[in-house]
């Protein structure tokens, strides 16, 4: 371990200036190998402490994180982790960003996973260290381990209160033998330093002074700069190219035709011609001057409109059973009240700030690549796979992103980088530009549900019916594919939380005919829009309180397993003993919220309040949203009351930040996101026709308070978005009488509501 670099010997001062920390030199013990380590098999991967930890001489602790930064917090998280079992010096504490490499495990920051899926892990390996750490302290003083104790990165003798810094004993250290599993101890949570601490973040005060690498910022010896001009549609193709006007831009140095796109569209590039330049405005001048002529593929007659009618329409009709208790036709066809709706959900862009950036360094034999992607593993698997090289001859170097909500987790941009960059033989920067990412995304997925219930004569639902349609994500990946998959269909339809005597989820099929891919909660989005806008309907049908109906539906503290009931179930890929979807969790989010936001106050003409709840990534969500709507549909938000339970947290300031995040999010969404397209091609190209929530619209109030919870972590980046549009659904029906079934609420071109004169909700 001592030539790895990765343990060095120092000495620093230690107490008062004119203590000398006695040098613990390595070379003077006798040691035996160490051996391979024990904890490359403990939940969640790798364990191994110098896969994670670096100690320096000064006592500089360079903890490593695999997962991708885009604004989350992940490195500060996963140093809060590291650094509360390790007892470090949180002043002394920096952070490496790992390359794209399978010693890691998974890398793939999404899903809302990064905490979940490596909470012991990094634990363990934070202890691991401390642990060797205080033998080596103790083989120096020849003790007992027992006799010595580390905190704040020092290793003190409890006999005479002597101590010495983790850098003066990481070389010994890391020559000793790793401890087993069984052998480490954890903290007991209230012994925690950092840990569910509001701890500084490591990458703001970076950003303030400009010194965070974005995808966009990198800068290589030679390198020239790239834009792509694009088929409109999803496998169309290239047709006759004319670049005599491009070339004749000052700066621009070439063109280079890319390969043209075949189903499946998986991470591959879209095809086009790219122009190659001396600087990025001259690249994108050069593309406006190439003459291209396109050739149509097999999408050129989607129209977005017309088959959101068809989707519609399939929604309607008898779908394929994904869940089922009970005799729901029986029970509907029996009930006292029938009441039914259809929802609508366009598809979206997830735009983040930061359009996709890469840049890619070919020498003949190996591939260099920058890029701002959420997951370094799978954007080399696709490079190899392209470009027909060992992996092992591909680096992979994740830069901090701007935002990504998904779309950063398809590396098709880094795809485009790597073949310019093979053609050209120099190192080659390529920039999207907004009318790049909105045009040409990964979207999210366009849905149509139908709704029935069935109500007994004191208004209680004894029957409920839940149809959804939408291209799944899979035929990204599989060509044809369109009927939803079980991972698509719990989240939000078939794990529904409602405790009615007779339940039935169905979905239909739709093929896709633009790249769908994963957005910020993915299809959570639109089912909770349906189940908690339609629980309402209910509520409504019943004369009863919103919140009170939403209680009774989802009934007494229970646990729920879909799988006894016909559903297939991941629970996010965890196991149900571990992360049971809890009823009782639900409920309590639920009375929190209401009670934030004074539920049940009296409320002017033109004011309501809406709430939706909803449980994603394993957490629990009720959201409260308070509309004020004026006399010629002027909307705004006064307030917004978000309860959430996410099991053990690591940091609150940064759970909060994800709350108000997401939830603007999915306002801003709900509110204007629309993604269409006539004859194939999106319609939308920039911010004047694909709107969002500006400062001056965002919720005037935002309060969330965190439930304390023993329970295992779980995930915040996504669970906010999917309550946010049905909740202020709701309170725009409570404010207007005019029922939200359809969205966006307003849309990119409009500026108000538009309230029919008679509504029949």
């Amino acid at each position: 371990m001592t030539g790895s670099g990765l343990f060095v010997l120092g000495v620093t001062l230690a107490g008062c200036s004119n203590y000398v920390e006695p040098d613990v030199d390595a070379n003077a013990f006798d040691l035996p190998e160490a051996g391979p380590s024990p904890l490359t098999e403990v939940k969640g991967g790798d364990a191994t402490p110098t896969l994670w930890i670096a100690i320096e001489e000064d006592g500089t602790v360079k903890i490593t994180c695999h997962r991708s930064e885009m604004g989350q917090q992940v490195w500060t998280s996963m140093a809060q982790i590291v650094a509360d079992e390790l007892d470090a010096d949180w002043d002394n504490v920096e952070i490496v960003q790992a390359e794209g490499h399978e010693r890691y495990g998974d890398q793939n920051t999404d899903g809302s996973r990064s905490v979940r899926y490596n909470f012991h892990r990094l634990r363990i390996a934070g202890a691991a260290m401390k642990q060797m750490l205080i033998g080596a302290a103790a083989m120096y003083w020849e003790l007992d381990p027992a006799q010595c104790s580390a905190a704040e990165g020092k290793v003190s003798n409890d006999q005479n209160s002597d101590t010495l810094s983790y850098g003066n004993l990481a070389e010994l250290a890391g020559r000793l033998q790793i401890p087993a599993e069984d052998e480490i101890t954890l903290k007991q949570p209230d012994e925690w330093r950092f840990i569910n601490k509001e701890v500084p973040s490591l990458t703001i005060p970076k950003l303030v002074k400009g010194e965070g690498t974005f995808g966009i910022d990198v800068d290589r010896p030679n390198m020239v700069y790239a834009v792509v001009a694009r088929p409109p549609q999803v496998f169309g193709r290239t047709g006759s190219v004319d670049d005599a006007a491009t070339l004749e831009v000052p700066g621009v140095l070439r063109t280079v035709r890319l390969p043209d796109a075949r189903p499946p569209a998986v991470f591959n590039a879209m095809g086009g011609v790219a122009v190659v330049a001396e600087d990025t405005w001259a690249a994108i001048e050069g593309r406006n001057a190439l003459a291209v002529t396109w050739r149509d593929g097999p999408n050129a007659g989607y129209d977005s409109e017309s088959y959101g009618e068809a989707m519609k329409a399939t929604a309607r009709r008898r779908g394929t059973m994904r869940r089922s208790r009970g005799d729901t036709a029986s029970a509907l066809s029996s009930a006292a009240t029938r009441i039914e709706a259809e929802y609508y959900a366009p598809h979206l862009s997830q735009s983040p700030m930061e359009p996709p950036a890469a840049t890619a360094e070919w020498d003949g034999d190996t591939l260099t690549c920058w890029a701002c992607v959420q997951d370094p593993q799978s954007t080399r698997n696709v490079l190899a796979e392209v470009l027909g090289i060992d992996k092992e001859n591909i680096t992979v170097n994740a830069t901090w992103l701007g935002g990504a909500f998904g779309r950063k987790s398809k590396p098709d941009f880094v795809v485009e980088a790597a073949l310019i960059a093979k053609e050209v033989g120099r190192p080659v920067k390529v920039t999207w530009t907004r009318e790049d990412e909105v045009a040409h995304g990964f979207y999210h997925s366009v849905s149509a549900q139908f709704c029935e219930a069935g109500l007994d004569e004191e208004g209680n639902c004894t029957a409920y019916l839940h149809r959804t349609v939408f291209p799944p994500i899979a035929s990204t990946f599989v060509d044809g594919m369109a009927t939803p998959t079980d991972g698509e269909m719990g989240l939000g339809a078939t794990d529904v939380p409602f405790a009615v005597p007779n339940l039935r989820v169905e979905s239909g099929d739709a093929k896709g005919h633009l790249r769908i891919g994963w957005l910020r909660s993915v299809s959570n989005i639109y089912h909770a829009f349906a189940v908690q806008s339609f629980a309402a309907e209910m509520a409504h049908a019943a004369g009863r309180d919103q919140k009170d109906y939403l209680l009774d539906l989802i009934g007494a503290d229970r646990k729920i397993d879909p799988g006894t009931e016909g559903a297939t179930y991941s629970n996010y890929d965890a196991s149900l003993e571990e992360y049971p979807i809890e009823t009782a969790r639900l409920r309590n989010v639920v009375n929190i919220a209401a009670n934030m936001a004074d539920w049940g106050r009296d409320m002017p003409d033109g004011r309501g309040l809406g709430i939706a709840a909803h449980r994603s990534f394993l957490s629990y969500i009720a959201t409260v949203i308070e509309v004020a709507v004026g006399e010629n549909g002027e909307l705004s938000i006064p307030g917004v009351w978000l309860a959430v339970d996410a099991g053990t947290v690591i940091n609150p300031r940064h759970v909060r930040a994800q709350m108000e995040g997401g939830t603007i999010y999915g306002l801003s969404n709900a509110l204007y996101g629309e993604i269409t397209a006539r004859g194939g091609a999106v319609v939308q190209d920039n911010f004047p026709s694909w709107r969002l929530m500006r400062m001056g619209e965002a919720p005037r109030a935002f309060e969330v308070e965190i439930v304390r919870s023993n329970a295992p972590p779980a995930g915040v980046g996504e669970p906010a978005t999917p309550p946010a549009a049905p909740a202020l659904a709701n309170a725009i029906f409570n404010a207007t009488g005019h029922r939200i079934r359809t969205l966006p609420i307003i849309g990119a071109q409009g500026s108000r509501l538009t309230i029919p004169q008679t509504d029949n909700a």
